[in-house]
């Protein structure tokens, strides 16, 4: 499908992408300091890192890394906002876009990853992202002498990695996902989930890495508008998809037994993001901020050699039911 050249290249556009991102970040990091409670009763608040990197360097930019530790619900959430541009694209972004090998970029969004203390709440992952490349990006907001601008696409989703599965969150989540998708169309939805599938599978272990969600990336079919708003969506929807799950599972019962098997399967969400994961390799291959680029590891996760589950027990069932491609609606 042919990408359109959208009218990215005014500096309120710019504004108004980032001033969405932000609010979004504050927003979520709220939300969860709402969950965690009174910090006089174990509940953790959020650390708000800002960072700069000054023209001069490979990467230039800046935005904020909020990150939680030791909490009540959330041993370590990590939601970043960045802001950031340099004079070639990596090769990450590029595989699908030869044509803009060596492009200046400008690349804004915010991502997040929540690891949960309890192990009957599951991670999440969310991100949603717009890149420009071309003339008239790398941070400068300027057009090309044709008037055209930068080449825009948009990129993001959620999906979620329970340890022990649950039918009623996993149908929750994907109708949220759905839902946020309707109003751009019937299709969307389908194939942003295949997306999800294909896309968070550890192809090393032959294994999905959760129940999925939606993916997508490279996307300006709809025009810039119009592509922004899903993706504004898709932001939106994120707090009402998870949350709930959140409430429903925090005060489940547990022990050492389902706590080693949370962090055993920790291991797989470390492996993929490390080897398989593309916004990791973009941040790291573009010289980005380590440190932000990492927030999504959790803070402890373990590795055991050939471990089989019990036939017949939760455990097993994650594998046998909940890492598989299925129609959760």
């Amino acid at each position: 499908m042919t990408t359109q050249k959208p009218t990215f290249n005014t500096a309120d556009t710019v504004a108004r992408v980032r001033g969405y991102l932000e609010g979004l970040q504050a927003r979520i990091t709220s939300a969860l300091e709402d969950i965690e409670g009174p910090q006089s009763q174990g509940g953790a608040r959020f650390r708000s890192d800002a960072w700069r990197r000054e023209s001069g360097s490979a990467l230039q930019g800046d935005g904020i890394t909020r990150i939680l530790e030791g909490g009540r619900v959330f041993e370590r959430a990590g939601c970043g906002f960045s802001h950031v541009s340099g004079p070639r694209l990596p090769p990450s972004a590029t595989q699908h876009r030869p044509e803009l090998a060596g492009a200046p970029f400008e690349a804004m969004g915010v991502s997040l990853v929540f690891h949960p203390r309890n192990p009957y709440v599951p991670t999440v992952h969310m991100n949603v992202r717009m890149i420009a490349a071309g003339t008239g990006a790398a941070g400068t907001g300027a057009a090309d002498q044709a008037g055209q601008g930068p080449i825009c696409w948009f990129g993001g989703g959620m999906d979620l990695t329970p340890y022990y599965g649950f039918d009623e969150d996993a149908v929750h989540f994907h109708r949220a996902c759905r839902d946020a998708l309707a109003p751009f169309g019937e299709g969307l939805y389908p194939r942003f989930k295949t997306w999800c599938d294909e896309y968070f599978y550890l192809k090393h272990r032959n294994e999905q890495r959760g129940v999925g969600g939606i993916f997508f990336d490279d996307f300006a079919e709809l025009g810039f508008e119009q592509s922004l708003a899903m993706t504004q969506s898709v932001g939106d929807a994120f707090l009402g998809a998870y949350l709930p799950i959140v409430q429903r599972r925090m005060h489940m019962d547990h022990g050492e037994h389902e706590r080693e098997f949370q962090l055993y399967r920790r291991g797989r969400y470390v492996e993929f993001n490390l080897v398989w994961d593309r916004g990791t390799h973009f941040g790291l291959q573009s010289g980005g901020r380590t440190e932000s680029i990492l927030l999504s590891m959790p803070p402890l996760a373990a590795w055991s050699y050939q471990r089989e589950p019990q036939p017949g027990s939760p455990e097993a069932l994650l594998t046998e039911r909940f890492l598989q491609r299925r129609d959760w609606i």
